[in-house]
């Protein structure tokens, strides 16, 4: 008797996993986007909500709770229930970056659970037609001439753009001036005048102002060339040997999300970024679709948290 109640309780809890994957979801998932309607985190996860839902067979909505650089929404989902009905799509600023200037309420490893990594998205170093350079190799030596003349716009302090312009500085060797702007798109009036000299740009918003003339694209910060932009060489083969810089964009939900959530999440947001019109979409947005399993995902934050925290620190960037 004793045997087949061992075995009896052995099933049960072999079977929990399944039965709670099978269960869920039986209500709408909410997606929070920890920043703005209408930005770039915000119409990757629409695409993709959609898409999930049909999948799902339950609707997948999405919630904006922009703030803080993205600390709110994200502190909001690590305090909800760990039920998968709410999941962030959280990016490097507010998981690899934002925790490491002392400005988040929570912790980026122990308050959530990672589930799938979405994908990149690389920028152009970008110059104005008024600065006399048209290499990475030329520019760094315009630098070096003149330590502290060329000034660089940045999306604010301890952003992506800020910490991957410094990245450039310190690898080169050269001292740039930092010009904080509330976004990059209120820049590019002062690049194309001249007042400002070097932008990391995203792609979507970039290659048009490229490509009118506007400004000069010199170098992409990824570290291989992109299909998004063929044409254009890295930073890294164009005179900084070992640069790189993306932004990732990924899933996670509150810790202790149930694994059988986890794994069902991460198959099916597999599926749809395999999906041609999915890859197409991201291309049109300056998108690279990633995928993979939770813990390649959970590598790619800690890995990226070790970069920038260094960054920070050798660079003495201070919280706004």
């Amino acid at each position: 008797m004793l045997a087949r109640l061992l075995a009896l309780a052995a099933a049960l809890l072999a079977a929990a996993p399944l039965a709670h994957a099978q269960a869920w979801p039986n209500k709408t998932v909410k997606i929070v986007v920890p920043f703005p309607a209408g930005g770039p985190t915000d119409v990757l996860t629409r695409v993709l909500a959609d898409k999930l839902g049909a999948q799902l067979g339950h609707p997948v909505v999405v919630e904006n709770k922009p703030g803080a650089g993205g600390a709110l929404g994200a502190d909001f989902v690590a305090k909800s229930p760990a039920d998968g009905y709410t999941l962030v799509m959280a990016t490097t600023s507010t998981h690899s970056i934002g925790p490491y200037l002392g400005k988040q309420a929570y912790d980026p490893v122990k308050d959530f659970t990672p589930i799938v990594w979405v994908g990149n998205a690389t920028n152009i170093l970008v110059v104005s037609n008024h600065v006399p350079v048209n290499s990475v190799k030329e520019l760094i030596e315009l630098a070096r001439k003149d330590p502290g003349k060329l000034n660089y716009a940045t999306s604010g302090i301890g952003t992506i753009s800020h910490l991957t312009t410094e990245l450039f500085a310190s690898m080169a060797g050269v001292k740039l001036n930092h010009v904080p702007y509330k976004g990059t798109q209120q820049s590019i009036p002062d690049i194309m005048s001249g007042q400002v000299a070097i932008l990391f740009d995203n792609v979507m918003t970039s290659q048009p102002n490229i490509k009118a003339g506007k400004v000069k694209g010199l170098a992409i910060s990824s570290p291989s060339r992109s299909a998004l932009v063929p044409d254009l060489p890295t930073v890294a083969e164009s005179g900084l040997p070992g640069f790189q810089s993306l932004t990732w964009f990924g899933l996670l939900g509150p810790a202790s999300t149930p694994k059988a959530v986890v794994d069902r999440v991460n198959a099916e947001m597999n599926k749809a970024l395999a999906l041609p019109e999915i890859q197409a979409r991201f291309a049109q947005m300056g998108f690279e679709a990633a995928g993979g399993s939770a813990a390649d995902f959970a590598q790619v934050i800690q890995r990226d948290a070790q970069k920038w925290s260094k960054v920070i620190k050798d660079a003495g960037v201070k919280a706004e």
